[in-house]
Parts: structure tokens; C-alpha cells; sequence
């Protein structure tokens, strides 16, 4: 179910600002002056064709990749220079494409290379996410690669949450998944930002994504073409017929 908009209005600041950054790949420019916003306790979705440029989105403000131009801002605080490290402990993380997990390691050790920095909470955050994920604990000592590409997604995720981190971002998590599994995955999302999560999440799955966020951005070869509100984004004649199959 679509979440109300108008959560960002009330809150004083926003935990991340993306400031006109721009980002090339050689002479390709791949972010041409983005500027995006996400308030606490939201969830922001950036829709897009692949090659729109979520994903270098996602890696530039993770530190992966340092903007050309422009600044990004976390709880006040400029971090386009950190490195991904330093930017991790400040309480970003994120969920890459493809899921990312150690295929030959267990259950159980991806989820504690999560917890490398912050160690100190790693019990508390493996019972929180043996709460959230119960198909986690059941498979804790089973090799990741046995899993299903759902039950990927959901250690993918869940190693993030064992850093506890202030921001989760998260690349295309419906990504071949079966329409079952996608409705799985959207719902943890929404729990999980019940329970006090910020998520930004780049998704091609328009439809299940804007359904289950605050805000949206569209993409476009770079640019931002389009923002406001996920009921407002959902009725847009240009996101029906571009995005929603309508």
C-alpha cells in the first residue's frame, strides 16, 4: 500500500542531500547535476530504464565513486570526499545489484561480515534479524549459494542490517525474482521502515516500488526528469506510459 508523502514536510531537515553532483566514466557523463532529498524515516525510490544511472547514484553517494562536481550531505555533514569505509561507519550502506553475498561462505558468516563494524551490537542486531528474516535462522549454517535467489535477497539485506545502519540503500532488489517473492521482499521493506528505517532504493519495478514508498525520483539518461510524491508519480501520464505498462 502507498505511504503517506507528506512525512518529509514534517521533519526539519533531511538526513541526505545530493547537491548537483555529476559523474563521467571517461568522456561519458554518467549524472548530469542530480539533486535529490530523503528525510528520516522515509522511503525514496528512484525509478529508471536500465542505464538511467541509479545505480552510479547509489555508488557516488556511498563513496564508490567521488562526483566531479557537486557535494553530498549526511546528517549535516559533507561526505563526497570520505572513503567507503569512513562513510559506512557514519551509517550508510548499501545492497548492490545482484545481491553481492559470499556464495561459499554459511548463513551465519555473511551475516557477521556485517557486523565487522560494529561489532559491539552484533548479538542484539543477529536476534533482530533472525526476527525479521526467521528463514535466516533456519538456514544459518547452510552455504549461501544453496539458497534461492529470494532467500539471497533476504541475506543480502539482512547483512546490511547488521551494521546498523541510519541509511540503507538498496540496487534493484526485485531483479530476478518471481512476482511472489518481489511481493516478499517489498513487504520487508515497509516493516522495516516501520521499525525506524531510512531506505533509498533504486528499482525498475515501478509499479511495486512506488507502491511502497513515500517519494520518488525518475531518471533519464542521467538527469532527473521527474519528482514528487509516489501517488503523485503513480497517476503521471508520462510515468504511466513509460514505466507502468499503462
Amino acid at each position: 500500500m502507498e505511504q503517506d508523502s507528506t512525512l518529509a514536510s514534517e521533519k526539519k531537515a533531511p538526513m541526505l542531500i545530493v547537491d548537483e553532483i555529476s559523474v563521467s566514466y571517461g568522456h561519458i557523463q554518467a549524472l548530469k547535476k542530480i539533486s535529490i532529498e530523503v528525510y528520516p524515516q522515509e522511503i525514496v525510490v528512484l525509478i529508471g530504464a536500465n542505464g538511467a544511472g541509479k545505480t552510479t547514484l547509489l555508488s557516488s553517494i556511498l563513496g564508490v565513486r567521488a562526483p566531479s562536481s557537486g557535494k553530498v550531505v549526511f546528517e549535516g555533514k559533507r561526505i563526497d570526499k570520505n572513503s567507503v569505509d569512513k562513510n559506512v561507519r557514519a551509517g550508510l550502506c548499501l545492497v548492490p545489484e545482484g545481491r553481492g553475498v559470499f556464495a561459499s561462505m554459511s548463513v551465519l558468516d555473511n551475516l557477521l561480515l556485517g557486523a565487522h563494524h560494529n561489532l559491539a551490537n552484533k548479538d542484539k542486531n543477529l536476534a533482530r534479524v533472525y526476527e525479521w528474516f526467521p528463514i535466516l535462522r533456519k538456514r544459518k549454517d547452510q552455504i549461501a549459494k544453496t539458497l534461492s535467489g529470494g532467500e539471497r535477497q533476504m541475506l543480502a539485506i539482512a547483512r546490511a542490517l547488521m551494521s546498523d545502519p541510519k541509511l540503507i540503500m538498496i540496487d534493484e532488489p526485485s531483479l530476478g525474482l518471481a512476482p511472489i517473492i518481489v511481493n516478499d521482499i517489498f513487504d520487508i521493506l515497509v516493516t522495516l521502515n516501520k521499525e525506524g528505517y531510512t531506505v533509498l532504493l533504486a528499482e525498475q519495478n515501478a509499479f511495486k516500488a512506488l507502491n511502497c514508498a513515500h517519494r520518488g525520483y525518475v531518471l533519464e539518461t542521467g538527469t532527473i526528469s521527474l519528482s514528487g510524491p509516489s501517488s503523485q508519480l503513480l497517476n503521471d501520464p508520462g510515468v504511466k506510459a513509460a514505466y507502468l505498462g499503462a
